[in-house]
Order: structure tokens, then sequence, then C-alpha cells
């Protein structure tokens, strides 16, 4: 019989024990990560404790992402153990976690006070009208939360070299999300969360805002958005919705000022989001600055990818008609067939609802913090409709467009805003052989003329020197103080 227990100790344990011989293993197993156990004890008696944090990517140790976890053990015979557990919810540091059967749920780091609809509708109370004057500080937020990167990531690393004395604020869905050095993480609903996103002098994000927001006189709000669009979005999706619109509407008057990467995204998110008479901000994009000025070794490493193997990126974007990543390549397959790592990248909107990808020289980074250092670890892109393809253009490095479902996205889920097929700067393949054969065969020159053209068109200001811009711009309008 197996006993357990929640310990506060270490930032969290979760620490099995029984009679009999050692377990082989024991592990804690989640859709985007894992942790293995310390197992201790001969003879009569054995202990496991189960880390309720990890160290990811080569990243600081820090509490495991919010969500459900399995736990397995393996017996001394090799065979799974029952595991039967039965631990009522409570708050371990950092953390909240309970368990019932064989799993273990991690839940946000909030006060449970304020971990209700009630809850958070006093926080919006108190601090949307709330007197008390701007601080000296900016809030940065990307993908609502879900990691600390993008654009919003390289003007923080830029204010932060020019104006150190500037408090800045991450938005995080949880603990396990690294914020920049010098940065202080503020967890999304937490009175600390609703107080710096309410006295902020400056917002930087790079999506939608949400819950209740009323920007107070003098704040300021940069939309970064996160890329040059090929699918149409906002009032520019198929179908009449006036709930749609009305919300796009609202959305983008929470802005002051829109950056786009280049003059054609500019045209297309100013109409997009009705965002008609205010400044837009035409600097390329401060997540690309890292593909002209760094190099790929360090992420590698991080990674464990040796320098001379060739890496395959698999980075296809999100379907509105379902929540996980599309299942077009079997990664492990695909690296066999090429000779390659593969890793796979999925949409920031399937991180929470899928699974690492798993297999030979199969690496899934979906949960890896920043994409554009991944995009600079890659010797080639495999991509669909994703605006990546805009990003990676930058290194120059080959393209495919892996698009079986091309009629159907184009026609019925989004529809498109130029004709990728008559642009693209790489092939476009509509099935596993046809990649394989793209990426052993393809020749560079045969898309090279497309690839210049595609080059001067989206990446004129992708010069390594967007995030020194913007910040000049922030500084110069004043923003926020030096």
């Amino acid at each position: 019989m197996i006993q357990a227990s929640l310990s506060a100790d270490h930032g969290g344990e979760l620490v099995l024990s029984g009679t009999g011989a050692r377990p082989r293993s024991a592990e804690l197993i989640g859709p985007r990560a894992r942790v293995s156990a310390r197992l201790t004890g001969r003879g009569k008696t054995w202990r496991a404790v189960l880390p309720l944090h990890a160290s990811r990517w080569s990243g600081p140790d820090l509490p495991l992402p919010v969500g459900g976890y399995d736990v397995e053990v393996i017996g001394a015979d090799g065979e799974p153990v029952e595991v039967h557990l039965d631990l009522e919810l409570v708050q371990l540091g950092p953390i909240r976690a309970s368990a019932t059967g064989s799993s273990v749920t991690i839940g946000p780091p909030i006060d449970p006070a304020y971990d209700s609809g009630e809850g958070q509708a006093a926080l919006e109370r108190r601090y949307a009208t709330r007197p008390a004057g701007l601080e000296n500080a900016v809030f940065f937020e990307s993908f609502y939360g879900r990691n600390a990167s993008c654009n919003p990531l390289a003007i923080d690393r830029e204010l932060a070299r020019r104006a150190p004395d500037v408090v800045r604020y991450w938005s995080v869905t949880d603990l396990s999300v690294r914020v920049p050095d010098g940065a202080v993480a503020v967890v999304d609903g937490s009175p600390e969360w609703w107080r710096a996103r309410g006295s902020a002098r400056l917002l930087v994000i790079n999506d939608w805002m949400r819950r209740r927001f009323s920007r107070r006189a003098d704040q300021i709000v940069l939309q970064t958005w996160h890329g040059t669009p090929l699918k149409r979005l906002a009032l520019h999706r198929p179908g009449f919705d006036p709930r749609r619109m009305a919300a796009v509407v609202k959305e983008s008057r929470r802005w002051n000022v829109l950056l786009a990467q280049n003059a054609y995204a500019a045209r297309i998110l100013t109409k997009a989001y009705a965002f008609l008479t205010r400044p837009v901000w035409v600097e390329g994009y401060p997540r690309n600055d890292v593909l002209v000025t760094g190099d790929g070794t360090a992420v590698r490493q991080a990674l464990g990818i040796g320098a001379d193997e060739r890496v395959v990126l698999y980075a296809p974007t999100w379907r509105d008609d379902r929540e996980q990543i599309v299942e077009f390549v079997d990664p492990a397959e695909l690296a066999a067939r090429v000779d390659a790592v593969v890793l796979v990248r999925g949409h920031s909107r399937t991180l929470k609802p899928g699974r690492d990808a798993e297999g030979p020289r199969v690496i899934d980074v979906t949960g890896y913090p920043d994409t554009a250092e991944l995009l600079l670890a890659a010797d080639a892109l495999v991509t669909d409709y994703s605006s990546v393809m805009f990003d990676f253009s930058v290194t120059g490095k080959p393209m495919f467009f892996l698009v079986p479902d091309l009629e159907h996205y184009r026609g019925e889920l989004r529809g498109f805003y130029f004709d990728l097929a008559a642009h693209a700067p790489g092939p476009l393949v509509r099935g596993m052989d046809e990649l394989v054969t793209a990426l052993t065969t393809a020749d560079p020159a045969e898309h090279a003329e497309r690839y210049a053209a595609w080059r001067a068109r989206f990446n004129p200001r992708d010069d390594g020197h967007a995030a020194e811009r913007v910040v000049t711009r922030i500084l110069d309008q004043g923003f926020v103080d030096r």
C-alpha cells in the first residue's frame, strides 16, 4: 500500500512511501512537464519524493505549470504499481495542489478568497475605480500571460538597459512562467495583478486585453500585436457577427498606439481593428532583432542538440475548429526520413489543451519561452499559414509550407489577404511524402527571386534595431520617465 502526503518543503513536494522493495521509478507526468522522484530506502520500506517544481530548458527552477498530472510508479519487477491518492487542496508556498486517485492537480497561486467570480468582481471594482496616482512602471503581457516573450520581451530588455529605474511588471498565468531579470511577476487575477495593471503608466501587450479594463487618464497602452497577417482577422473574418464586431471596436479603443512590422501590416491592422485615427509605429518587430544580432548556439545547447545536427522547426498555426495542434506530420517519422532533429512548436492557443509530442529526435518546444530563439536555432522552417513565416524570412533560411487543408482554411475557416501560392518564398506541399522530398531535394535557388521580393516587402525594418527605435519613441514621448 502506498501512503502519500503533500509537503511545502523545498518549494512543494508530493511524498510517496510504501513497504517492500523500492520501485524502479516514480514520475509526475503532465501534458507539458514531467518530474522524476528521488527514491530512497532498502528492504522493508521505501520513499519517493516528487518535486512540484522543475528547471526546464536549462532555466531556473520554477513551480510546475498549472494543470493535471499523472502519478506513475514502476515497481521493482518492472510492472506499474497501482496508486490511490486522497489529498485535500493545500497551499504549498507558491502553488496550490490536491490529489485524487492517481492524479495531482496544481492550481493557480491565488488566494482562494479571490479565485472565484465574486472575488474577481470585487478586485475589478477596487482597482478600476481607485483614485491613486499612476506609477512609473510598465505592465507587460504576452499571449495572455502564457509566457514572457515576443515583442513585449524585446521591449522589456531594451527598456531595462536604458531606463533601469522603471518598474517592470509581467503578467503570468502562474509562477512556472519565467520573467526577465529584474522584472516582477504578477499572477493573472491576483490583487497584485489588478493593482499593477491599473497603476502602470504604460502597458505593453501583444494580444487582446482581458477582464474589465478602463484606461485611466495619462495611462498609455502600446499594442505590439504578434505577427504580420496572412489570414483574415478581427473585422475581416468571414461571416457577419455583430457581437464580434462590437467586441473588436471596444477592444481597439483601449489602445493608444499600434506597432506594425511593416507598411503592409499597418494597412491591414488599422482597418481590421478600426484603428484609423491613432498612431501606428512601423518600426519592424523588436522580437526579430535577435535574428539579426544573435546565433542559435546557446539555444541548441539548452535543447540538447549537437552543433552539427540539422534542425527542422515545425510550427503550424492554430485552427478555429480545433483546440490542439494539427496532425499533418508524424514528427518522429519526419526526423528519421530527413535525418534531422524536429522541433515541434504549437501555437500559443494550443499550449494549454495539448500535450508534448514525443519520439526519437523529436523535441516539443511549444512551452519554450520565446519563438524567436527557436527560429534562430533552426536550419529550416515548416509552417502553413502562421505569421512565423514573416519572421523566419529575416534569417534567409529555407521555408516549406505544408498546406493539405489549403482550400478549407482559405475558403471556409479564415480567408487570406493575398495569394500564398503566388508569393510564398518556398515550396507548397500537400502531404508527408511531398514534404520529405522538398526537405531533401529542394534547391533554394528556385525560390530565390520570390524570397528576395518577400523580404523587401515584409522585412525592410527588421534590421536588428527595432527595439531600440520603439523604446526611443517611448522615452521621447514621455510614456515613462527614465
